[in-house]
């Protein structure tokens, strides 16, 4: 009995041991192993959750990190701004009159005006080519028969930087400088080394000369460059005792590469930076007022331009603007988006009024009539698209063009995000009409028709609501007016 005893003790600590060992045991097959299976797996389970959460959140945090931190990094100057922090006052600006035009793309139909090749180019944008020739002729006509001073044209002189076309925008500027009116040109991101300068033939292209930056200069040389500073492509103007016009070549045409179409953004470069600097404090040292032109934006025209389109403004804006700014400069004219739009942009107390002008190919085809007396700023606007064919509906078609050649644009990146027909159709139509607006300035928020959500598929609302901030920056006119106002430059 003793024995047997001892047997069964020995069983039982035999026991007891694997018992509590057990969460120490690999799993098999054995029945006393199906229970430390059940031990382990919650816990397994429990750890395995745990590390997935963590990853999970360190891809977030980093992901956020990753945004906040390129978006701070792209944030910052790309160049180093010497901003004027002395105390010498502004200079007042004297009495005079001039006009604005911008972005003529003027195109001569004797580079082909047939085949499938310029039918597409003639529908991919909201230019009218055809009629850019009747277009700068009215222009002239109407400028001299005005009281001016002189004319800035902020950029986009041709289509895509053909000479032939250079020259005969030449040929036309001279006749108001033959009759006494100073002319004052920048080049625009078509104007200079475009690899896209073509003449049309059946319906293929063949290459056309363009122009280099020297060429540019010769060809404009008594429209800003009689004296220029070779290494920015900059020059210095005094069309009347005490005002300075700069002229900035705010593009980046030396990055043009053939077969790579043009750059459309803008930039300064260092040295553009350098010589600005130095020419802005001599200016205000010989207490004499300034207006800059540049063919990009120097300052956000609406909330998210510089989201979706930000090669419409100038790299570093708004270091750009601070800059211009401190050295008391408060006008800017330039062109590039074909809108007709104002707008102030203070910088710590110093105001910078970038006065874009719409296209002079684009509906309404504007030009800009200016007057300074006794410290204030008069801006008129005329138009000039009903006048090419008086009489006739070309006015209401050339509106309509604009419109439908915004929505083809629209409509083929919504497809990209495979948004159905219908709700592209009707995205479309919204931004086709919000650009409109844009375009020909003072947005009148009464007309801006209601969005009717209930027309969409599920995936149309999603990607309409990714890019509403689109027509409702559009709509949104920032102050001050557009088309006719008046600006305190006191």
């Amino acid at each position: 009995m003793e024995e047997e005893t001892n047997i069964e003790s020995l069983n039982t600590e035999e026991l007891n041991t694997e018992e509590v060992n057990t969460e120490e045991i690999i799993p098999n097959d054995s029945g006393a192993n199906d229970l430390s299976t059940e031990v382990i797996k919650p816990g397994k389970k429990r750890r395995r959750k745990k590390i997935v959460l963590l990853t999970i959140g360190a891809i977030i945090l980093g992901f956020i990190l990753f945004n906040v931190i390129s978006g701070y990094v792209s944030s910052l100057p790309k160049i180093h701004y010497e901003y004027y922090t002395g105390t010498q006052s502004e200079a007042q600006y004297p009495d005079t009159k001039f006009a604005v035009m911008s972005d003529l793309h003027f195109y001569d139909k004797s580079l082909g005006t047939e085949g499938a090749a310029f039918e597409d180019e003639l529908y991919s944008d909201r230019k009218l080519l055809l009629e850019s020739e009747e277009l700068l002729d009215l222009a002239i006509e109407d400028l001299l028969g005005r009281d001016l001073d002189f004319v800035l044209v902020s950029g986009d002189m041709t289509k895509d930087g053909e000479r032939i076309n250079h020259e005969q925008v030449a040929k036309r500027l001279q006749k108001l400088i033959d009759a006494g009116i100073k002319v004052y040109v920048v080049p625009g991101n078509h104007d200079i080394n475009n690899p896209d300068s073509v003449r049309y033939a059946g319906d293929g292209t063949l290459a056309e000369q363009n122009v280099s930056g020297t060429d540019f200069v010769n060809i404009y040389e008594n429209m800003g460059y009689l004296t220029y500073d070779e290494d920015t492509m900059n020059y210095l103007a005094e069309p009347v005792p005490g005002l300075l016009v700069v002229g900035i070549d705010s593009c980046r045409s030396d990055e043009n590469v053939p077969g790579e179409g043009e750059t459309v953004g803008g930039k300064l470069t260092q040295e553009q930076e350098e010589w600005l600097a130095g020419v802005l404090r001599e200016a205000m040292e010989k207490d004499k007022a300034v207006i800059v032109v540049s063919h990009h934006g120097l300052v956000e025209h609406w909330d998210g331009q510089n989201k979706l389109h930000p090669d419409y403004l100038i790299d570093d804006y708004k270091y750009v603007g601070k800059f211009l700014a401190s050295y008391h400069v408060k006008l800017g004219f330039t062109g590039h988006y074909h809108a007709q739009d104002v707008v102030l942009a203070d910088f710590d107390g110093n105001g910078l009024y970038d006065i874009e002008t719409g296209s002079l190919v684009t509906a309404p085809c504007p030009i800009r009539y200016c007057e300074i007396k006794d410290g204030l700023l008069t801006v008129r606007t005329g138009t000039l698209v009903e006048k090419v064919y008086p009489g006739t509906d070309y006015a209401e078609n050339a509106h309509k063009f604009v419109k439908d050649t915004v929505m083809l644009e629209a409509y083929k990146t919504l497809k990209k995000y495979k948004v159905s027909d219908a709700d592209a159709d009707y995205i479309a139509d919204i931004v086709g009409d919000a650009f409109v607006a844009h375009y020909n300035g003072d947005e009148k928020t009464n007309l801006k028709p209601e969005y009717d959500m209930s027309r969409l598929g599920l995936w149309g609302k999603i990607v309409f609501s990714i890019q509403k901030y689109v027509p409702e920056g559009l709509w949104e006119d920032l102050p001050p007016q557009d088309n006719n106002v008046i600006i305190d430059l006191n």
